[in-house]
């Protein structure tokens, strides 16, 4: 039997999704080449976090096929998925507010790992936020929260990280070093699958695009054939 993901690390098949009577995924196809960086673009409402949250286990209640490093993970538990080497961060950021710094990061990391805390703090050093170790989640500022919650899914050492609007909203600081450690990491080995609004972050981080429009991935390709696709010019630029 042939691989069904080939040398894909991600691989989602006819990816339909409904609430009530409105068609939020519609036979969506998605295949994420190990070692990209992929961008995934669209108006608002077209369905990127939809797809992002079946992906990720955290809404099963989808019509398809998704295979992660050669696996179905098709109905899996966002829990099962997140420990096969998959994480994800979200458009809000989502702490634990009254823990610290450190135990959020430690929270996050693999079950049984014996250098969880010496990982978390090299993390933070990375990052510049090793003096906020032990400050209240809570207290942080919203950039830092951001920031926070993508060093938590590296806590795991993902082989797929799916990045939801990382950068909106932090300063500009923030998100440069945001956009360098996805650099790094990239440079490693790490396959990234991001959802963001800013075109020239597109246009500087992802060899692969692709656009959703009412819930129809209606191109992709590299920038610029997106930048040429009457579809996407209709429908993301309005022109």
């Amino acid at each position: 039997m042939n691989d069904p993901c080939a040398d894909h690390i991600l691989c989602v098949y006819n990816l339909s999704r409904s609430f009530g009577g409105v068609q939020a995924l519609r036979d969506t196809q998605v295949h994420i080449r190990r070692g990209n960086i992929t961008g995934l673009i669209g108006p608002n409402g077209s369905g990127k976090t939809t797809l992002f949250q079946a992906i990720s286990g955290m809404d099963r209640g989808f019509v398809g096929s998704i295979y992660f490093d050669h696996k179905s993970i098709s109905g899996k538990r966002a829990s099962k998925i997140y420990r096969s080497g998959l994480a994800r961060t979200f458009q809000l950021s989502r702490p634990f507010p009254e823990l610290t710094v450190m135990e959020n990061l430690m929270a996050a990391g693999k079950p049984g790992a014996t250098d969880l805390r010496e990982r978390a703090r090299q993390l933070l050093a990375k990052v510049k936020l090793e003096r906020y170790w032990n400050v209240l989640a809570k207290d942080l500022s919203y950039g830092q929260q951001r920031l926070m919650e993508f060093l938590r899914v590296l806590m795991s050492d993902p082989m797929l990280i799916l990045l939801d609007e990382p950068a909106a909203g932090i300063n500009p600081t923030l998100r440069k070093t945001l956009w360098s450690m996805v650099r790094e990491l990239n440079a490693k080995g790490t396959t990234f699958f991001i959802i963001e609004h800013d075109m020239s972050v597109i246009a500087d981080l992802c060899t692969d695009i692709y656009v959703l429009n009412e819930g129809e991935n209606i191109a992709h390709g590299d920038l610029e054939s997106i930048r040429q696709n009457e579809h996407v010019l209709e429908a993301y630029f309005g022109t």
